[in-house]
């Protein structure tokens, strides 16, 4: 990062300077050598260090560790329930009517509920945003257990809960 005056100077901007009110084209810090650079009084400083603006304000200052951990909880129980919606279907139907849901999709299903705890659990386990960020950013978007579009009763469903029928109708509606 190039600093003039104290004040930051992009690379492709024309500048002036206020001393001298010598115009310089966009160009020409691209152009110039060190020295011209430094003759004029232009520094150069390393750009300051990146943070993640999840869970930093800036760097080395830290977003309010509770407020965060209530915004990774809430956020884990929204992608579970849109994880699960997509067989929502089946649950009711069951309910309604006795026809067994597949068990393979009440197994995703579980396996949904057990990784959104066990990640709700880690997020609640962690006492610094450092901790939590570190997680977050590591292991969180882990859903092993996330079911493919699957032929379920004749039908294809896929995540946006649409579905296709295929094949006989009286075998393929179960309602």
């Amino acid at each position: 990062m190039f600093l003039f005056n104290g004040k930051p100077l992009s690379p492709d901007s024309a500048f002036t300077d206020p001393t001298t009110g010598i115009q310089y084209p966009a160009n020409w810090l691209r152009l110039a050598s060190t020295a011209e650079r430094v003759a004029i009084g232009i520094t150069e400083e390393p750009d300051p260090a990146p943070y993640d603006q999840r869970f930093y304000w800036g760097p080395e200052l830290p977003k309010d560790h509770e407020q965060l951990v209530e915004q990774w909880v809430a956020q884990t129980r929204t992608t579970a329930n849109t994880l699960l919606a997509p067989t929502d279907w089946q649950v009711i139907r069951e309910a309604d009517n006795g026809r067994p849901m597949d068990i393979s999709t009440k197994a995703d299903r579980q396996a949904i509920r057990t990784a959104s705890s066990g990640k709700i659990a880690l997020i609640n386990q962690t006492t610094t945003t450092a901790e939590l960020a570190a997680y977050i950013t590591s292991d969180y978007s882990n859903w092993n257990s996330v079911p493919e579009p699957s032929l379920v009763d004749g039908m294809v469903f896929f995540s946006n809960s649409s579905s296709t029928s295929f094949g006989n109708s009286s075998t393929s509606s179960g309602f």
